[in-house]
């Protein structure tokens, strides 16, 4: 068995806080981010240490939390990683989460023991905090005895979705009888604004592989001492008061995690940092930021649409193209042409550091997959978007951009530069896309304000190391 890495020293009444993120970036960063904020208020006096359990592929860096004194345990490394990710361009996330809580839940069962075994020595173990997906690691930590709560990694509208399921499911909408599009764009009038398409997560997935993981993942909710939500209450307070009334178990809405939290590094891919110098020297919100976030992907044909859309736009742009973005058997380069097109106002680049580049006052507009934290990290920074999702939240999270905060569209149907090009202009150039430009502003200052000392989550945060301490 591998050695366990950099327990931190004890401390007289210290606790630690078990954590186990699911392996991909967009539940490990707001999982160390929780992390983070949770040290940064229990930490200071010794009183509450981090134990991060995670998967032996995505792992996270150690060295990059060693100041906290966090403690990283892997968790099944005999196990190959090819059985437990998905793969190819039509994969099956579902079946992935299937298989990761069935493959790892002995391995962690093992691992958990040791370190309770061991907890003298960097405090008791206070409770589990564990991914919404990871039903299978919140079982083992119920059997031995150690109280869990449940990180939600999505937005709360999301959950109120997963919530309705069942029922959409019973009613015989679910799965959807046809794919004809009138059938697809059916308003969900308990759901509003979604429509019956955004309930299907993934045209690659099985009914029965998706409705087996919303179930396990309602069980894991409300079999826990708590649901942690990365949101916050002005900006969803429906929902939220959804979710409150439909779990009956304790909400802490803590987010936004990534300004809670500050300076909790965890990018699995290296940042290009030299964009941010690039982006010095454009005017204000003059560029648009393009990327689709860590496992989203556009074939070749679409990769030269977009790429002929940017050039076309005559407006300023960075775009992250990561090395397994585009779906192809071989290299794919940019096509003849567009860097000539694009010189002097256009940078490309394999990764960014997202945070810091929404930040950037020359950033006008973010084309985006819409992923919770691309799609959160936006509105904490008053960005307008284009949205573009694909598969699980993404729909959910779009329809909330576009029809109730009212500070993004959908790009939608098949990607043509035309028409992605008229989308860039609407976005950067014209009435419409300065109104969602204030509206994005006026939604960023509620976030400003929920994470000041008298916020709705700075007092969130307290209350859940409140309860945190008194397991």
């Amino acid at each position: 068995m591998a050695t366990v890495e950099a327990a931190s020293p004890a401390g007289s009444g210290r606790r630690r806080v078990l954590m186990f993120p699911l392996p991909f970036q967009g539940h490990l960063t707001p999982m160390l981010q929780l992390a983070g904020a949770l040290h940064a208020r229990g930490g200071s006096g010794g009183l509450l240490g981090v134990t991060v359990f995670h998967a032996a592929f995505n792992a996270p860096d150690p060295a990059r939390h060693a100041a906290a004194g966090f403690r990283f345990v892997p968790v099944g490394e005999g196990v190959p990683s090819g059985d437990l990710l998905p793969s190819g361009s039509d994969a099956d996330f579902a079946g992935a989460l299937l298989r990761i809580n069935d493959r790892l839940r002995e391995p962690f069962r093992d691992r958990l023991r040791q370190v309770l075994a061991e907890e003298e020595g960097g405090g008791a173990a206070a409770c589990l905090v564990v991914d919404s997906n990871l039903r299978g690691m919140q079982l083992v930590a119920e059997e031995l005895g150690v109280p869990t709560l449940v990180l939600r990694t999505g937005a709360a509208a999301c959950l109120v979705a997963y919530m309705a399921f069942p029922a959409l499911c019973d009613k015989g909408l679910l799965p959807p009888p046809s794919q004809d599009k009138a059938q697809l764009d059916m308003p969900l009038d308990e759901l509003t604004p979604l429509r019956l398409g955004d309930m299907v997560f993934s045209p690659t997935t099985t009914h029965a592989n998706m409705a087996r993981c919303l179930r396990d993942l309602l069980d894991a909710a409300r079999s826990s001492s708590g649901v942690i939500l990365n949101t916050f209450q002005d900006l969803e307070s429906s929902d939220l008061q959804k979710i409150t009334n439909g779990l009956g178990v304790p909400m802490y809405t803590v987010g936004p995690l990534h300004k809670i939290s500050s300076g909790t590094e965890s990018s699995l891919l290296a940042q290009d940092q030299t964009c941010l110098e690039w982006l010095d020297k454009q005017e204000a919100d003059s560029v648009l930021y393009v990327s689709l976030g860590s496992l989203a992907s556009m074939d070749e044909k679409e990769l030269l649409e977009t790429a002929w859309g940017l050039a076309n736009s005559q407006r300023p742009f960075l775009w992250v193209i990561r090395h397994n973005m585009v779906k192809s058997s071989h290299e794919v380069s940019l096509p003849d042409g567009f860097e000539e097109a694009t010189r002097g106002r256009g940078m490309v680049v394999p990764w960014a550091p997202q945070q810091e580049v929404l930040a950037h006052h020359a950033i006008g507009g973010f084309w985006t997959h819409n992923g919770w934290n691309s799609t959160l990290e936006s509105i904490c920074e008053g960005v307008p978007m284009i949205c573009r999702p694909q598969f699980a939240d993404q729909m959910i999270n779009m329809r909330y951009v576009q029809e109730v905060w009212k500070i993004g569209f959908e790009l939608e149907g098949e990607l043509e530069r035309g028409k992605i090009e008229m989308a860039i202009t609407k976005l950067l150039c014209t009435e419409e896309g300065r109104q969602m430009r204030q509206r994005a502003k006026d939604v960023r200052d509620k976030a400003v304000k929920c994470i000041e000392e008298e916020g709705s989550s700075k007092s969130a945060i307290e209350l859940l190391l409140k309860r945190i301490m008194s397991f």
